[in-house]
């Protein structure tokens, strides 16, 4: 169900991770892109599914995602590059957030342009609440990325909030839901932040994007 991974590569990723992680810039509209001179990752989630709190565990910083109460905060694409290997992609939250109807499809919108015509972009990590499950927000971004071609794969968040059981369950369902998905990857990720747990796993799944 999760990919395993030999010492040497967890570590590998460890000392990627442990190097610089710049803010690059944040990106509003798609003239705005970086150049696609290295390999690119990106995370989407709904709002509030724990995604800059994620980003800012894989890369052991505090501050380097900002994290907020409020669903919506993250309001562009913030660009970050990893050790001049590899960019990380912080998206805005889709789904629920408390801004206007108006503001949600102008962000809607950017999410996918930008997901459809970056050629850089190695695989999309989809972050997935573990006590929720898939959404139709989720299910209309895998399809897009399904008829764009692109890689993703579902990691979920917060395993730390429900009981064991629950997790081998929600696991399996979201596993499950990838077999209907022509371009996802057959394995779940589960994570928590604030537990550390997943962590090092992920990491080690994101370096092999690396150059």
């Amino acid at each position: 169900m999760e990919q395993e991974f030999t010492d040497q590569q967890i570590e590998a990723a460890r000392i990627l991770f442990s190097g610089p992680c710049d803010f690059m810039l944040g990106v509003a509209g798609l003239e705005q892109l970086p150049e696609a001179s290295r390999p690119e990752v990106a995370f989407a989630g709904r709002s509030n599914v724990g995604k800059s709190s994620l980003v800012n565990a894989l890369t052991g910083r505090k501050t380097l995602a900002r994290t907020s109460n409020t669903p919506g905060r993250t309001q562009q694409l913030n660009f970050f590059n990893l050790s001049d290997a590899l960019n990380l992609v912080d998206m805005p939250g889709y789904g629920y957030a408390k801004v206007s109807k108006t503001q949600i499809a102008e962000w809607t919108k950017l999410i996918f342009q930008y997901l459809r015509g970056r050629p850089n972009l190695r695989c999309v990590f989809i972050l997935v609440d573990s006590r929720h499950g898939i959404k139709d927000s989720d299910t209309e971004l895998m399809k897009m990325l399904d008829e764009a071609a692109v890689s993703y794969r579902l990691v979920l968040t917060k395993i730390d909030k429900i009981k064991d059981q629950a997790r081998d369950k929600i696991a399996q369902q979201t596993l499950e839901a990838l077999k209907k998905r022509a371009a996802a990857f057959p394995a779940v990720a589960s994570t928590s932040a604030e537990k550390n747990i997943g962590i090092a796993e992920l990491r080690a799944i994101i370096a092999g994007y690396a150059v």
